[in-house]
């Protein structure tokens, strides 16, 4: 089967949606199927690669860093996206599309869908639903949320990464959604032997966004200081720099390390 991927991220760019999309694809291209993936590029990164069997093409985006997207940059994926899709639709011919997150992706998806009659499946991941995480897009939902909902209604399937992120979907889309939880590579997670460090290394490994509250950390442990412990901070984001300010108003300096933005690979090394 030939699969087309929508996502406006995808590793080393972004965060949870596009790992979790990565992990889909390259799993899928494990069982034989082609999966051609439409991302955002980035400089630096190649505009066309193969990464595990998966094809990786980067259309042109205004996306300056890895780990934040304004509400431009998305837009600029949409239309990338959708012209790029004009270009390999009619030549590949896919079987299906998958869309990770209904906005900003989606647009293009539905868009192309309806023009060339390819079904599409729809994955929520909570960021793109009304509600989902409003300090980053309660503004400009209110402007775009009577335009989703045709990206819901007409997709072959939908598919939600939580139960909390149906519900929430459904308090504004009528339509039926599946619950599928993002899935986790036991064995690539296996520590083996384990053995408690001295003192227990503790580890945050996240994009430094006010939803992940990475400054709860550092309060919380400023209150167990009396306990031995050390945290390993992984990541980067517009929060980095008043975590550190944290850390270094309570004194903590000498038990957080936050060497900034990692791979994937290295983020299983120290979970390892």
């Amino acid at each position: 089967m030939r699969i087309l991927v929508f996502n406006y991220e995808f590793p080393p760019v972004g965060g949870g949606g596009g790992r979790a999309a990565r992990d889909i694809c390259e799993k899928l291209a494990g069982r034989g199927h082609q999966v051609l993936v439409l991302t955002s590029h980035l400089k630096g990164l190649p505009k066309h690669e193969q990464i595990a069997g998966v094809e990786v093409v980067r259309v042109p985006s205004l996306r300056r860093k890895a780990y934040v997207a304004t509400f431009l940059d998305m837009s600029s994926y949409v239309v990338s996206a959708a012209l790029a899709g004009l270009r390999i639709l009619p030549a590949w011919k896919p079987d299906v599309m998958q869309v990770h997150f209904a906005v900003p992706t989606g647009p293009a998806a539905w868009a192309l869908a309806r023009l060339y009659h390819v079904p599409y499946v729809l994955t929520a991941h909570l960021g793109d639903v009304p509600g989902g995480t409003p300090e980053k897009t309660k503004g400009w939902f209110r402007w775009v949320y009577p335009f989703t909902r045709p990206i819901w209604q007409d997709a072959a399937r939908v598919v939600a990464v939580s139960e909390f992120t149906r519900q929430l979907a459904l308090q504004h889309y009528p339509v039926e959604i599946q619950v599928l939880p993002n899935g986790v590579d036991t064995k690539a997670l296996d520590p083996g032997e384990i053995h408690l460090g001295d003192p227990p290394q503790i580890i945050f490994a996240a994009r430094f966004m006010s939803q992940k509250n990475p400054l709860q950390i550092v309060r919380v442990l400023d209150g167990l200081r009396e306990l031995p412990w050390k945290c390993l901070m992984l990541g980067d984001g517009p929060l980095y720099q008043q975590v550190q300010e944290e850390i270094a108003n309570l004194g903590l300096q000498e038990r957080f390390l936050l060497p900034g933005w990692v791979t994937p690979e290295q983020v299983l090394a120290q979970y390892a």
